[in-house]
Order: C-alpha cells, then sequence, then structure tokens
C-alpha cells in the first residue's frame, strides 16, 4: 500500500486533459439537471453533485468497464465518470422509456450493470454491502476486478457500513470504500454526527486509511491508482476519505438554513474545475483549448437534452414489467415412487447444495457457521471440505451477509445465503425490501438478481417469541420476490434446486421441525417448477389449504373426519408467492367449502389473500363462509401449555372442517 500519494505531476498532459473533461461534463450535467428540475422537467427528488466533480473522476480513474462502483443518492457524477451516457441519463430523470433505466430508477436508482455501475441508491449506506458482494464476486472468479463503493459522511452511523467493512476486512475483499466527505449528513454537520473519526473507525477494522484533498482530481487519481492496483494484486480492501463540499443544498430546493453563504462562498473559491485548469495552463494547455474544450462539451449536453426531451415516455402497459424474470418451463416432474429409497428432509437440502455447487460454479453459499460448524443444524457439513472458499462463514452480521447476495448475484453469481433464523428477518430487511426485491425493477431489468436465501422457522419447541415466528406475509407482500416454502422431503429438495436456478430473489423457508421427516427419495434430476402447488389428497366435501408442515396437520385431520364420512381435499401451496390459484379455485368449484390452515397468526396472514381471491372469483361455487385456523394474534409464547394454546394443529382443522360441512 502507498504511504503517501504521489505528485500529481505524474500524468501526462492527456491524462489531465481527460481529467478535465470528464469533471466538465459533470458540472455541465448537474447544471442543467437544476435547470430542468426548477423547470419541471424532472420529477420527484434530486441530489447534485455540483462542487464534488474532482472526487468522482479521481475515484473512478483507474477504474476498467469491469469493475465494478456503488453509489450513492448523490450518484450522477460517479455514473458519469464510470462512462454512463448523458443522453440515457437525461432521458432517465426525465421518466423515458429509453432512460437508463426504462424510467424505472430515476435519480436515486440510476444504475447500469452492463458498465459496473451497480447503482445510485436513495437507502444511506446500502450500497456498501453489495459492493463487498461483488467484491467476493470477483475474488472467487479471480478475474482481477475492483469495486469502489462510494458512501457519504452520514454512512458511518449506520449498522450497514460496520458490517460490509468488517466482512471486507475478514475475507480480504478487493473493494476500496470511498468517502466523499462533504462536511454534512443531510441538515447535519458531520462533526455531529460521529463519536470516533473515520481514519480510527477504519482502523478499528484493521483496514488501511487514506486521506486525500477531494477538490483535487490529479491527488484523488494518484491515490486511486495505487489502491486499486493494490487491490488487484490481493491486498485487500482501503478506506479512503476525500475532503469535498457540495455547493447545492442536500437536495434541489433545499433551504439551506443549516450553513453560511460565507461557508459555501469559501468552498467556491476552491472551485476543482478552476484548480485543475490552473494545473493544464501549467503543464502547457492554452485558454484557447481549455474553452474549446468546455464549449464542446455543452453543445454535447444540449444536444443530450433535446434528445432525450424527444422520447416517449413508459406505456401504462408495461407496468409490470421487470418486477420477475421469466422462470424457465418446468413440467410438474413424475410422482416420487414410492418404493424408492427414503431420506431426511436434512438429506434432501445437503444433496441439493452438493448437486448445485457441482454443476454450476456460480453457485457458493455463505451464512453463519455454515462453512466449519456446518450449519447450526447439519445441514450443511461436509461441502466445505469439497467445495473450499465457495461455502464461506461469514460473521454475524445479517444485513452484510444478504447484501453479499445481492452484490454476487448482480455481478452473475448464484448466491445461496443463510439467514440462520426467519426471525432475524428485521435486522436485514432492507436489503431484500429495497435492494434485492427493487434492483432489477429499478435498472429497467438490467440488473441480475439469481439469490437464493436459506432460512427457517418452526414453533412448538418452546423456542420463544424471537425464535419461532412465520413471517412469510412480510415478504410475500414485496413485488418481486418469491417465497418458497416446501413440506416434504422430495418436494425439499426439488424447489431448492428450482430455487438455485431460478433468475429471481427466492426465500426458501424451511420448517425445522421436519428437518427429520423422512420420505422417499426422487431421481437426482427432480426439479419442481416454481409457483405450483399440488393437490396432496383428493376429495369432495371440504377443500383445505395449507403449507410447509401444517400440510401435514391437514392431512391428519383430513384422516380423522374421514372416518366420519367427510371426504377432505387438501392442497399444498409449496410457493406462497406467487400464489397458483387455479387448483384451489378448481377444487371449490367441486367441494363448495374452503378452509385455509397456516402457522403464521391469522391476522393479515397468506390466508386473507387466498380468501379475498376465492370470494372474488369462486363467490358462487361457496356454499359456506370460508374458514381460517392460525396461530393466535400474539407474540409465540415460550411456556409449553401457552405455545400448545397458541399454535394451530389437527384438532383445530378437524373441528374447523366439522363446523364448514355442519353449514
Amino acid at each position: 500500500m502507498p504511504s503517501d500519494p504521489p505528485p500529481s505531476s505524474r500524468f501526462p498532459v492527456e491524462d489531465l486533459t481527460e481529467m478535465h473533461r470528464r469533471m466538465v461534463l459533470i458540472r455541465g450535467f448537474e447544471e442543467r439537471v437544476a435547470a430542468l428540475y426548477r423547470d419541471g422537467e424532472v420529477p420527484g427528488f434530486v441530489h447534485l453533485s455540483i462542487g464534488q466533480e474532482a472526487t468522482a473522476v479521481g475515484a473512478c480513474w483507474a477504474l476498467t468497464p469491469t469493475d465494478v462502483i456503488t453509489s450513492t443518492h448523490r450518484g450522477h457524477g460517479h455514473c458519469l465518470a464510470k462512462g454512463l451516457d448523458p443522453t440515457g441519463m437525461f432521458a432517465e430523470l426525465m421518466g423515458r422509456d429509453q432512460g437508463t433505466n426504462r424510467g424505472r430508477g430515476g435519480s436515486m436508482h440510476i444504475a447500469d450493470p452492463t458498465l459496473g455501475i451497480f447503482g445510485a441508491n436513495g437507502i444511506v449506506a446500502a450500497g456498501l454491502p453489495i459492493a463487498v458482494g461483488a467484491g467476493q464476486a470477483a475474488q472467487l472468479r479471480a478475474d482481477g476486478n475492483v469495486v469502489v463503493a462510494f458512501f457519504g459522511d452520514g454512512a458511518p452511523a449506520q449498522g450497514a457500513f460496520h458490517e460490509a467493512m468488517n466482512l471486507a476486512a475478514v475475507w480480504h475483499l478487493p473493494v476500496v470504500f470511498f468517502c466523499e466527505n462533504n462536511g454534512y449528513a443531510e441538515f447535519s454537520p458531520a462533526s455531529t454526527q460521529h463519536g470516533a473519526s473515520l481514519e480510527l473507525r477504519a482502523g478499528g477494522y484493521g483496514i488501511p486509511y487514506f486521506s486525500v484533498d477531494g477538490n483535487d482530481v490529479a491527488a484523488t487519481a494518484a491515490t486511486m491508482e495505487q489502491l486499486v492496483l493494490a487491490a488487484r494484486s490481493g491486498q485487500g480492501p482501503a478506506v479512503v476519505e476525500a475532503a469535498t463540499y457540495r455547493w447545492h443544498g442536500h437536495y434541489e430546493g433545499d433551504p439551506e438554513r443549516y450553513r453560511s453563504p460565507d461557508e459555501v462562498q469559501a468552498w467556491q473559491a476552491r472551485d476543482p474545475l478552476l484548480a485543475h485548469e490552473r494545473r493544464l495552463r501549467e503543464a502547457g494547455v492554452g485558454d484557447d483549448e481549455i474553452k474549446a474544450l468546455g464549449a464542446s462539451i455543452a453543445e454535447e449536453l444540449d444536444r443530450a437534452v433535446e434528445e432525450a426531451r424527444g422520447l416517449a415516455s413508459p406505456d401504462g402497459a408495461t407496468l409490470t414489467d421487470f418486477v420477475v424474470r421469466v422462470r424457465p418451463e418446468r413440467a410438474e416432474p413424475p410422482a416420487v415412487r414410492g418404493d424408492a429409497s427414503v431420506f431426511r428432509t436434512m438429506d434432501a437440502i445437503r444433496t441439493a447444495l452438493e448437486i448445485e455447487l457441482s454443476e454450476d460454479e456460480r453457485v457458493f453459499i455463505a451464512g453463519i457457521d455454515v462453512a466449519a460448524g456446518g450449519n447450526v443444524f447439519g445441514l450443511t457439513r461436509g461441502l466445505a471440505d469439497r467445495f473450499g472458499a465457495r461455502v464461506r462463514d461469514t460473521p454475524i452480521s445479517e444485513t452484510a451477509i444478504i447484501g453479499l447476495g445481492v452484490g454476487a448475484a448482480m455481478a452473475g453469481m448464484r448466491p445461496v445465503v443463510e439467514l440462520m433464523y426467519l426471525d432475524f428477518l428485521g435486522v436485514c430487511f432492507d436489503q431484500l425490501l429495497n435492494q434485492a426485491a427493487k434492483l432489477p425493477f429499478m435498472t429497467g431489468g438490467a440488473a441480475e438478481m439469481a439469490l437464493t436465501v436459506r432460512t427457517q422457522f418452526g414453533a412448538g419447541r418452546s423456542s420463544g417469541s424471537q425464535h419461532s415466528q412465520s413471517l412469510e406475509a412480510l415478504l410475500a407482500h414485496i413485488p418481486g420476490l418469491t417465497v418458497v416454502m416446501p413440506s416434504t422431503p422430495a418436494d425439499t429438495y426439488g424447489l431448492l434446486r428450482a430455487a438455485i436456478q431460478d433468475p429471481n430473489p427466492v426465500i426458501f423457508i424451511e420448517n425445522r421441525l421436519l428437518y427429520g421427516m423422512k420420505g422417499p427419495q426422487p431421481p437426482s434430476d427432480h426439479v419442481l417448477p416454481i409457483g405450483k402447488s399440488a393437490v396432496v389428497r383428493a376429495g369432495a366435501h371440504v377443500t383445505v389449504v395449507s403449507v410447509s408442515r401444517m400440510v401435514h396437520e391437514a392431512i391428519a385431520a383430513a384422516e380423522r373426519v374421514a372416518e366420519e364420512g367427510i371426504s377432505v381435499e387438501v392442497i399444498d401451496l409449496r410457493t406462497v408467492a406467487p400464489l397458483d390459484m387455479a387448483p384451489i379455485l378448481e377444487s371449490v368449484h367441486k367441494t363448495s367449502r374452503l378452509l385455509i390452515a397456516h402457522e403464521a397468526v391469522v391476522p393479515f396472514g397468506i390466508g386473507a389473500e387466498i380468501a379475498a381471491t376465492v370470494a372474488r372469483d369462486g363467490f358462487w361455487d361457496l356454499d359456506a363462509p370460508i374458514e381460517r385456523i392460525g396461530a393466535a394474534a400474539t407474540p409465540p409464547p415460550y411456556a409449553p401449555e401457552l405455545e400448545r394454546a397458541w399454535l394451530p394443529d389437527r384438532d383445530d382443522i378437524t373441528e374447523a372442517i366439522r363446523r364448514l360441512v355442519a353449514v
């Protein structure tokens, strides 16, 4: 690593001129955006980077097209410095269909993964775990690529910052964390926001720290050349803090009551463009050449604005485009033979993971204790011995784990990351809600997201309120996420393989009480279609729809009432998002009665969505009110007696069936 930045004079005049061209491009772009926003041609929020041009150009100077950047809500300059086309950017900000992201991202979310631009981000520090994922992809591929993760001086107050820094340090990833310290976290002076400097924080993670004058593009570029070279050669992450200043407010329209005009003027006197012009003159570049360069860029940007203005807005008929990628067409495989070998659900998980790791080098597994420990339930035991660095233990950092998966998926990998308990969803929800689910849409379909998140739940063993929750409805409510909940060993195997092969983010929810369940083992090529429910018991009088462990309770209840002459059809959802309603509606047409049973609490659960759909599309088939069975609307209790009262079972389902046929 360099001890001091080399002198800026090391750059030839051609490079110095190109640096100036890029800064003038960013300045001119932002000035035009300010005018377009003022005149109502750009909707939404706009955060401009006027004054920070040198940091963007200097930080990206040494990067290649295959290197990656993650950005912030103030990301226009980063995108332009990485090579994004201004015309497409203007069109995106105007909400045009031919914008960079087809009008789906706008200013705060502009991205082009094909150029290694993994996205500006409206969530502070959210891009840092994604950068770590891109760095992990580069490390696994040994392709020499580097990631630059931009963040502002407010981001170190976010947990995502610390989790990303720590994971990058532990894994020695090729990530340069680049802080644009413009003195203000939104409206608050940076001096009021942190109890320790960025240098001390970097040192706490064992990451080398470098400071640079962010208004000096050559000094910034010289420092970054050395750090990027070091990262390419395997020397691990670094932190750069660039002192700079944004001339405009936090957003366009900001009244800026938190800083004085004198302060702004003092920084404007240190204009990075004027400072670099002086350097160009010292290098022998004449005023006429500098003016001609500026005029050429102004003409280019004016043409780009006019071209963008002439483009069409997206057609409302395309509203649902880019939410979910088209899945591979799969037919339902033949039923597993009854005389097949017997295996357990835990065997199904391990075998499916092993086969996918063997057949696709893009697949890797990461999570807490999944390698050396083989998972808290022993499900991944032995995989690290066979696949080495493709099965990795992470720190206890759920946000970093999911962000790792997001970034690696955007880089073209097929990560399988483990969230140890579904209850821990709240710790990392942003990376699922605002990143994994939305980035394909916000990039107009450009972002890959073949991400699988394995997790588990299950009440009935006094695990208490924070280790027993069935939270699938939270995930199913998010457009873009697929949620799978298998009930048998064979389905677990077939659906997990399908999830890993799927081009969409899939949350694969296992029930830990089923890990020891035995069932017939399917052939190795057994892969199930995602989004297809299954009739697991035929019947004529009542339809019972369930999922995961509750399917077995439903079957037990159906067998019990069969002795009373009641014929029950049981449907296993298998996938709760998207819901496969066709078999349910067909069954209700036959039985005229519907009961939905799930382990989650009843209010606002997936049963409500099924009931509403049947009430709309199958209303005239119903001969009785729709019934729902689920857990009581309380947190999961600890005491066994309370837990038994809280958790629905076959007795509850049996009584509900009897009520339905009595109507």
